[in-house]
């Protein structure tokens, strides 16, 4: 007697998505998670199925699960090459918590390339604390996301009880 598992489908993907979105929290890496779940889902599901044993759904659910996790990780390397911005001070706080911020090294020279078109931003280059080290993300021209963003607010230590606190670029 063949059982169905389709039930699986769905919980897997949802599951899969939330688990592999707490990578990073940028809009990449949640994107990458979601529809490299949705993908790898989508392909499991035909390959299980196809493979003759009518495996389906157990498919799916590997197929999201693998998904949602290369899809997460992909997401969340463009994040670190983009340098994600966030668009208030609370989503762009991080857990990173010091007694006292160390140092980055001094500031690349950067050369502005032309405007792409009206309302685009120049976002310079900066360092982003990853946690362990600074890494350098280059500037770029950036729109706002929406209109009532102006302008941009670069990383910096905020000091807070307990010590300082990482909060990353974000439009203001």
């Amino acid at each position: 007697m063949k059982t169905s598992r389709s039930y699986l489908f769905i919980p897997s993907l949802t599951l899969a998505s939330l688990l592999t979105s707490c990578v990073g929290t940028g809009p990449n890496t949640q994107q990458g998670a979601v529809g490299g779940a949705a993908a790898g889902a989508v392909a499991g599901a035909v390959i299980g199925n196809n493979s003759g044993g009518h495996n389906g759904a157990e498919g799916a659910a590997i197929g999201a699960i693998v998904g949602a996790i290369a899809g997460g990780t992909l997401g969340n390397t463009l994040d670190h090459e983009r340098g994600t911005l966030y668009t208030s001070p609370q989503q762009a706080t991080t857990t990173y918590v010091v007694a006292q911020p160390p140092p980055p090294p001094p500031p690349r020279h950067e050369v502005v390339l032309y405007q792409p078109g009206p309302g685009y931003v120049w976002i310079p280059g900066y360092y982003a604390f990853d946690g362990y080290r600074y890494v350098w993300i280059g500037g770029r021209w950036a729109r706002p996301p929406h209109r009532h963003y102006h302008a941009y607010a670069p990383p910096h230590w905020e000091h807070h009880s307990g010590g300082y606190v990482y909060v990353q670029g974000y439009w203001r």
